[in-house]
């Protein structure tokens, strides 16, 4: 009789029982198990029910791991198709070349990294042989995301291939002569070869997340058909640790990116030492990978040990394979066989006996070179079992060894990352052991040779055949022959001329209803991409909700709460609008994918990420970059900008340096615009750049920064002929006669320069000083600091060329009397950027410091770069020039109350 005390839930249990006493007959039976064959009998067979309830779609919870053995067992990989002798050779000859190019560069100090690609070649040439679809396949062919450590092994594929020659190789890490290979994938320095930079660890996973699913985006609205594409991510075990590797895993599985692989080197090494030295790092990211939803495939152990496995009746090797750490793994990779006999066979009285069975050679031959991801059977396996599943992205885990073929001088040691160069005798003994014709004789000098089977040879004919049945040759970026954008009608731009008369409207504001009218132009508008981090209401987007729609692949499945407002929440497969959530990596992510569309699926797409400023360059300056080196182009807009228009926020939101590290990006065109028909004209000649009909000479690979504020001011009418200066980065906005000020003759005068909302501050102090203190004062716009910094930079290096030419800030300020004072709702390091080339007296004010929690005039009076401080700054400013005289600097601090 069962004990009833047996069948009572747990009082934490929150699941009905409707059969206690089943439920206790399967329990016992677990005991039994346990106590009969011990506990790891009763763990396998939990495991293999449980993997058999998953298969018949029982909605239980997965398992989070499983053995540390491969996923695919030996009797159930597929034969891998094509000449695999052939595929040998080739991959032969890539490592040599990967290694002699690195070596011969060593002796210019320019370093290089051999044993990444060492490790990972099988899993770089199963994929070129064999998945990896060129820009003629259907779609847009694969999109490649290599690990940037890697790239001497894709140069010497593309050696192979003859699209690089020996001088190519030898000018590997020095490009300013010429002929010369960057360092690691750098679309901008050699953008015929590489589409996505990766060596900035971590961003290339959460790229190709936002990859694969832009993918999907372009195909669900119709823009073109990519669904053939598939992303593949080529990763390291300890790049996994940066934050953003992981960061959007939920992401691609619960929009089941199907369309998406990640491919592991699981080394077990990073660039010190162990990625888990006490840990195993196949199980943790497993466990992470499933917890996430993504389909998982561990390629681990080569056929080497399928004998191994077949001795272990009895579990003894699989769980002591779970029980080594990861470091102890690489210490069997470079000891002797008497080591590893009595270390990991000698700890289990099973595992004793089976090595008794085993010979010294299968031993060595087992623990340090039979790995699954140095074998193209496996690694075709893992790769097949990844492009067929569908329902959720896959990870495939493959174990390798760092160093490998180099030789036990390189494989597993823990400096192998740093270790830039192999000596004549290590490549000879690499060279007989990869079986290549390479004679003693063809070291000349110490140098080693570079190796080439022919231009006609076997094996490239072969490798050229392989890539032309898969679409050509990868990797490779091309920049499609497109069209111009037609022009958006001229209305959209020209209503912002006017002004707004007596109603206040904040930049923000005026910027979101421009682009409410490019939307709805009828040849561009559906190119618009509009990205948001979950602030849409907050920069007054909610209006294109239901006009526009959220992208979501699974459209909207539930009524949404506010569904009989005008401004509803509208979700739709078709969706223009990527909001993101609480995430700027994401939507950074979204913003590069679709801003180098026109290079990777040849449809030019316009992204449009608005965010607060505060929370764009300072936690995502490292993707700008990333974005700058893809050659993106497209609008970054920083709103709620300024140090102290974000009333109340405080300091964590003040946003005063944005421009600054905006500044530091070549590829970034910053604008600080102070009226609406300023920003008008700033998007309407950034899409002609980037877009339409550049000028000679003009770079169409940049991207626009633009800061807006939330503060509700009035917006004056567009003064004629400003048009040149608002791109350029400075006009005159009214001089103080034109404002009606009606200063004396003989009154002393200062040209005030300001930017973004600090004009307003300057205006005020215009007509203060003139009503107050009798002075005469011009207000400039400078619409952007950096932009006239980079003019005037380039007038430098042409005048070093011997040319003379007069940096536009010097032409536009010509003739202005008086000093100048320059302030914004920066830190003054912003204004300052062109502070060496002006002429005249030059000062400026900004908000440097933290930012606080007040009013907007109790934050402006604590940095001193309000109207009355700007007073006292003029003033002062002419009283050092005996302009004005020096007891007015006093008179006006107190009579402000500074």
């Amino acid at each position: 009789m069962t004990d009833p005390r047996a069948i009572q839930p747990s009082e934490l249990d929150q699941l009905p029982d409707r059969d206690p006493e089943e439920t206790a007959e399967w329990q016992a039976s677990l005991d039994a198990v346990a106590k009969a064959a011990g506990p790891h009998r009763a763990a396998y067979l939990m495991r293999r029910t449980l993997e058999r309830a998953e298969g018949n779609g029982v909605a239980l919870p997965k398992l989070l791991e499983t053995d540390y053995v491969n996923t695919i067992p030996t009797p159930a990989e597929p034969s891998a198709p094509g000449d695999t002798e052939m595929e040998t050779r080739i991959t032969a000859w890539n490592r040599w070349n990967a290694a002699a190019m690195v070596t011969r560069g060593s002796k210019h100090g320019v370093g290089g990294h051999i044993a990444t690609f060492a490790s990972a070649a099988w899993l770089y040439e199963t994929g070129f042989n064999h998945f990896f679809k060129g820009k003629e396949a259907d779609g847009s062919g694969d999109q490649l995301y290599i690990q940037g450590h890697a790239s001497p092994g894709i140069y010497a594929r593309a050696f192979l291939d003859g699209r690089l020659t020996e001088q190519h190789l030898d000018n590997f890490r020095q490009e300013s002569g010429g002929n010369g290979l960057p360092s690691y994938p750098h679309p901008r320095r050699l953008p015929w070869l590489w589409e996505f930079p990766t060596v900035s660890m971590g961003l290339g996973p959460l790229s190709a997340i936002y990859q694969a699913r832009f993918n999907r985006y372009l195909t669900h609205r119709g823009i073109k058909d990519v669904s053939a594409s598939h992303v593949w991510a080529f990763l390291g075990d300890g790049e996994m640790d940066e934050p953003e590797s992981t960061a959007a895993l939920a992401l691609a599985a619960r929009e089941e990116l199907d369309n998406l692989t990640f491919v592991i080197n699981c080394n077990l090494q990073r660039l010190d030492g162990p990625v888990r030295a006490n840990f195993k790092i196949v199980q943790e990211l497993e466990a992470q990978f499933r917890g996430a939803g993504w389909n998982v495939i561990k390629t681990l152990w080569g056929t080497a040990w399928d004998e191994l496995f077949r001795l272990d009746t009895t579990g003894a090797l699989v769980r002591r394979l779970r029980e080594v750490p990861d470091a102890q793994v690489q210490t069997y990779q470079t000891r002797d066989v008497a080591y590893i006999r009595q270390d990991f066979f000698g700890k289990d009285p099973a595992l004793a006996e089976m090595a008794k069975l085993l010979s010294d050679d299968k031993i060595l031959e087992c623990f340090h070179l039979s790995r699954g991801g140095h074998e193209a059977r496996k690694v075709y396996a893992a790769y097949k079992a990844a492009v067929e599943h569908t329902g959720a992205p896959t990870v495939i885990l493959a174990q390798t060894v760092k160093g490998h073929t180099l030789g036990q001088g390189f494989a597993s040691k823990n400096a192998n990352h740093q270790m830039k160069k192999l000596t004549v005798d290590e490549f000879k003994t690499m060279r007989d052991l990869l079986e290549l014709p390479i004679r003693d004789s063809d070291f000349v000098d110490g140098v080693v040779p570079y190796g080439h089977p022919g231009a006609d040879s076997p094996e490239v004919r072969y490798l050229q055949e392989r890539r032309a049945a898969l679409g050509g040759l990868a990797p490779a970026r091309r920049t499609h022959p497109l069209a111009p954008l037609p022009a958006p009608a001229e209305k959209a731009f020209a209503s912002f001329d006017k002004g707004s008369g007596t109603q206040n409207v904040a930049t923000t504001m005026a910027l979101v209803r421009l682009l409410k009218d490019l939307v709805r132009e009828k040849e561009s508008g559906k190119r618009w991409v509009p990205i948001v981090p979950d602030e849409a209401r907050t920069f007054g987007m909610e209006s294109l909700f239901p006009s526009l729609g959220i992208y979501s692949p699974k459209g909207q499945t539930y009524e949404p709460v506010d569904r009989d407002q005008l401004m509803y929440y509208k979700e739709a497969t078709n969706g223009q609008i990527l909001n993101e959530g609480i995430t700027e990596a994401g939507s950074m992510a979204d913003f590069i994918a679709a801003s180098t569309s026109y290079a990777t699926h040849g449809e030019a797409m316009i992204p449009f990420y608005i965010f607060y400023s505060m929370f764009g360059w300072q936690r995502t300056a490292d993707q700008m970059w990333q974005l700058g080196d893809q050659l993106g182009r497209g609008f970054l807009i920083g709103a709620t900008a300024g140090r102290t228009t974000l009333t109340g926020e405080g300091l964590q939101h003040a946003d005063g340096h944005s421009p600054v590290i905006a500044a530091t990006n070549p590829a970034a065109l910053t604008y600080d615009p102070a009226f609406a028909y300023e920003i008008a004209a700033i998007v309407k000649d950034g899409l002609r750049r980037m877009y339409g009909e550049a000028a000679p000479g003009e770079d169409q690979n940049v991207f626009y920064y633009l800061t807006v504020y939330n503060e509700p001011l009035p917006q004056p009418a567009k003064p004629g002929g400003v048009d040149e200066g608002i791109v350029k980065g400075l006009y005159r906005f009214n001089t103080a006669e034109s404002a009606g000020l009606s200063p004396a003759a003989n009154a002393a005068r200062i040209q005030l320069v300001g930017s973004g909302t600090a004009i307003h501050w300057a205006l005020k102090a215009q007509r203060l000083l003139a009503e107050e203190w009798g002075v005469s004062a011009d207000v400039w716009s400078a619409t952007s600091w950096s932009e006239l910094r980079r003019d005037a930079l380039e007038a430098d290096a042409a005048l070093l060329r011997g040319e003379e030419r007069v940096p536009y800030l010097r032409r536009a300020l010509q003739g202005a009397e008086g000093p100048v004072l320059a302030v914004s709702d920066y830190m003054r390091q912003v204004p300052d950027q062109i502070a060496q080339w002006v002429e005249q007296d030059y000062s400026s004010l900004g908000a440097d410091g933290f930012g606080l929690s007040d009013t907007r005039d109790a934050a402006r009076r604590h940095f001193g770069i309000d109207a009355e401080s700007i007073v006292v700054a003029a003033l002062a400013q002419l009283a050092r020039r005996g302009e004005v005289k020096a007891t007015s600097v006093k008179e006006a601090r107190e009579r402000y109350g500074l």
